[in-house]
């Protein structure tokens, strides 16, 4: 499966030419660093720390163990892991035997996996002996016991370093060879083929695997790096998971493109954080607006030294504009970038370091380059500056489609751009200003949550007549969840009960409603749709 199979050749042939495709592998950029800069350290996580070298003789070694064990070119395999440094190295040894890598978040459970596993044909699933209080290896033997994951082979990752498990088993058995080197490197994948299935809630909320290339996870970051104005040496920081398209490019594939340093954090914690920006100097992160508002509302703001800190890039979701400010006023040396991107396309519009504040805080920035993005009405005919429309993009950023559903972009495309959802304006200097959501998702905390699927789960329990989740506005985390539900008759329904019914169901915990609004009846329209903006306007929290 290859960007051949779905892009117009034309428009291939261009974006190479033009340098937007890097038109490599995510491997040959680590040998070159592991040859240039071999003890510079690639990689730091909770457990452990890397240096390019050293990954590069891991990946070789994962690589010949997956293939010892059967693995074959083309064959998907389920990552759920925490942001540890196996992450990194097992995408790296995937890319080495041409295999895929399905990306699953640490956060969801048994219900969403399955799901996710069986949408993407997944031969393998790599996940945590436990993380976070959660037992994943009791997990995953209950979905081997299913019919269809019978001949799921599952690889356990130890939490604690020192502790072997079937990954370590695995990887100390392997003896890598010139020859074994030799062989990957004559048979490597093409950089057009497909590396990545990672999901997203589209506008039903039901999970669609995007499909990436090697070359259109790359070109963001070619973008990203000359925005940010860092290369080798440079240290990162991430937070997001690595199973979500900000951890992913931004955690690894930035990383090892500029032969940069990054600190992976598997929990978020602000006080941890701030010790790690005064260990490591980190001076980039990027992740979702309650980070930097945990960071300017913490007590410990003032304890660290924070001066090498000088980036934040917003992404996953609004941020407020005073959040924006008074970041900047507390933490010294520090600059926030608002951005708009999407799973489909990375981060397609981004603030610049020269904008002025008050730009930073109320623009969501300008097409990276390669990027192009326009503003539509109903008729489809670009609209005036300034006024709101329909957000459309195109570029060599663009996914080549949605696993399993081989029309289901092309339906999304118009005269060649790709319909977002999202609502928008666009000033004379090109600055997009996101308005609104036509998806029916709400973000809590830069986490999408997919409302039709909660509401589907939630249909389902008897006392539940109808359903209706909406997002209410949080300071810290932009929304939260609240379900307004009409219950049948005789039968009523507490928030606890609620959450207990989701937990039986497998539903991942962030996807629960926080609050629950029992109503008599449903404001709806003319044809009978739940009115989903008054039950907003109507809420009344406790």
């Amino acid at each position: 499966m290859t960007a051949w199979d779905y892009l117009p050749h034309a428009q291939i042939q261009a974006w190479k030419r033009d340098g937007f495709w890097a038109d490599c592998l995510i491997s040959d950029r680590l040998d070159q660093h592991a040859k240039d800069a071999p003890e510079q350290i690639a990689f730091v996580d909770s457990r452990q720390a890397i240096s390019y070298s050293q990954l590069q003789e891991l990946t070789w070694r994962i690589a010949v163990g997956l293939q010892d064990r059967g693995l074959k070119r083309g064959d998907v395999v389920a990552i759920q892991l925490p942001n540890w440094i196996e992450f990194p190295a097992l995408y790296v040894a995937l890319v080495r035997l041409g295999a895929v890598a399905s990306l699953i978040p640490p956060m969801c459970r048994e219900n969403e996996v399955a799901m996710m596993l069986k949408l993407s044909n997944a031969k393998w699933y790599v996940c945590a002996d436990s993380f976070k209080g959660f037992n994943f290896q009791a997990m995953a033997q209950s979905l081997q016991g299913q019919s269809a994951f019978k001949a799921l082979q599952v690889l356990f990752v130890s939490h604690e370093m020192g502790i072997e498990s079937s990954w370590e088993q695995a990887l100390n058995a392997v003896a890598v060879t010139q020859q074994a080197i030799d062989g990957f490197k004559k048979s490597q994948p093409s950089p057009d083929d497909l590396t990545e299935i990672v999901f997203t809630s589209g506008t039903t909320g039901e999970p669609k695997g995007v499909m990436h290339t090697h070359n259109t996870v790359m070109a963001p970051q070619i973008a990203m790096a000359r925005s940010l104005e860092i290369g080798q040496g440079s240290v990162l920081h991430m937070a997001s998971t690595l199973a979500h398209q900000t951890g992913f490019l931004n955690g690894i594939q930035l990383t090892l493109q500029i032969g940069a340093c990054t600190v992976l954090q598997d929990v978020w914690n602000t006080s941890d954080f701030f010790k790690l920006v005064e260990k490591y100097h980190i001076e980039v992160s990027s992740g979702s607006s309650t980070y930097l508002l945990d960071m300017v509302r913490s007590n410990e703001l003032t304890v660290y030294d924070l001066s090498s800190f000088r980036i934040f890039r917003a992404g996953g979701g609004p941020i407020p504009i005073a959040v924006v400010n008074e970041s900047e006023e507390k933490i010294k040396n520090l600059t926030v970038l608002r951005g708009w991107g999407q799973t489909e396309n990375g981060v397609v519009t981004l603030s610049r370091l020269s904008d002025p504040a008050e730009v930073r805080a109320s623009l969501d920035g300008v097409a990276q380059a390669g990027m192009q993005i326009r503003v539509v009405g109903d008729d489809g005919m670009e609209v005036p500056n300034d006024q709101e429309g329909l957000l459309q993009a195109r570029g060599p950023f663009m996914c080549i489609g949605y696993i399993n559903h081989p029309n289901l972009l092309n339906e999304s495309i118009q005269d060649g751009w790709f319909n977002t959802g999202d609502l928008a304006s666009q000033n004379q200097a090109g600055y997009l200003k996101i308005t609104g959501r036509l998806k029916d998702v709400i973000i809590r905390g830069g986490e999408k949550i997919p409302v039709s699927y909660v509401e589907n789960i939630l249909f389902e329990d008897e006392r539940i007549l109808e359903v209706a989740l909406v997002g209410q506005p949080d300071e810290r985390l932009g929304e939260r969840v609240c379900a307004f539900v009409l219950c049948r008759p005789n039968q009523i329904l507490t928030l606890a009960e609620m959450k207990a019914y989701l937990m039986n169901k497998g539903v991942a915990k962030p996807y629960w409603p926080e609050f629950l609004e029992i109503v008599e009846n449903f404001p709806r329209t003319s044809n009978g749709k739940i009115q989903k903006a008054k039950l907003k306007n109507s809420f009344l929290p406790n």
